[in-house]
């Protein structure tokens, strides 16, 4: 069980990891560009996308968070973890709920949809990446074993 629990923190920053940058950094910028792609129907997709995504961030945060309950983890990790789920936790507490008000407002005709908050989402995403890259690099190091006459 301790092994597991050592492999979730290696295994599940990776994958938080990869589905922000599937989603967020390819998926999200692209689809705009498919051809007969139109607003309502891209902002359609995007929220459905989204909301899948972050309920997935969701379970591998608790996931990780669990993972580490009961276990001799450095303070440092804590610290790093503890920053990723007040990251998501604003993203999807505060700033999803604003931009599903702005889409609504832009398929109702009621705004021209131009937002800052998209570019507060992504620098949520932006500072959630450095997170999980950091987990990445203190599990990494857990696992491979340092060249001789090095701390």
């Amino acid at each position: 069980m301790d092994r597991l629990r050592i492999a979730a923190r290696l295994v599940l920053p990776a994958l938080w990891l990869g589905l922000i940058i599937g989603i967020s950094l390819i998926e999200a910028p692209l689809k705009f560009q498919a051809p007969g792609i139109t607003i309502p129907l891209g902002l359609g997709i995007g929220r459905l996308v989204f909301t899948a995504m972050n309920i997935v961030e969701l379970v591998l945060a608790g996931l990780l968070v669990l993972s580490l309950v009961g276990q001799r983890v450095d303070r440092r990790f804590w610290a790093l973890v503890g920053g990723a789920v007040v990251v998501l936790l604003a993203k999807v507490m505060v700033i999803r709920p604003l931009l599903n008000r702005r889409t609504d407002m832009v398929l109702a005709g009621t705004d021209d949809g131009g937002s800052a908050l998209h570019y507060v989402y992504i620098a949520a995403d932006g500072v959630l990446i450095i997170l999980l890259v950091l987990m990445l690099v203190a599990a990494a190091r857990r696992w491979v074993p340092t060249p001789a006459g090095r701390p």
